[in-house]
């Protein structure tokens, strides 16, 4: 059994176990949250697909930690203008288990 669930403007693919990171959720530690933004579900050969999600269906999760991801270097160059701006970036994330899916 597994869905496709919506957050923070991305996609996951997700079954009960799995650890992601998403983006950062305003949440504690231990916190639970329900994931209401199904677009798809799918237990043994029965497949629904949302209009644009699916009526009923949530996927609950435990959050088990804040973070911040590795820092991405970003470099403006300029050739033979003596010019060069480094700038660096670090996203915040929300690492999630997954503990059911229901629909």
């Amino acid at each position: 059994m597994y869905a496709v669930i919506q957050t923070g403007g991305k996609q996951y693919r997700v079954e009960e176990g799995t650890y992601l990171k998403v983006e950062k959720l305003e949440l504690g530690t231990g916190d639970s949250i329900e994931f209401d933004k199904i677009l798809m579900f799918q237990s043994g050969d029965a497949v629904k697909v949302g209009l644009p999600y699916v009526e009923g269906a949530k996927v609950t999760a435990t959050v088990l930690s804040q973070g911040r991801h590795d820092k991405i270097k970003i470099i403006k160059f300029r050739r033979r203008k003596h010019h060069m701006k480094q700038m660096g970036h670090r996203q915040f994330y929300t690492e999630i288990q997954i503990t059911g899916i229901s629909a």
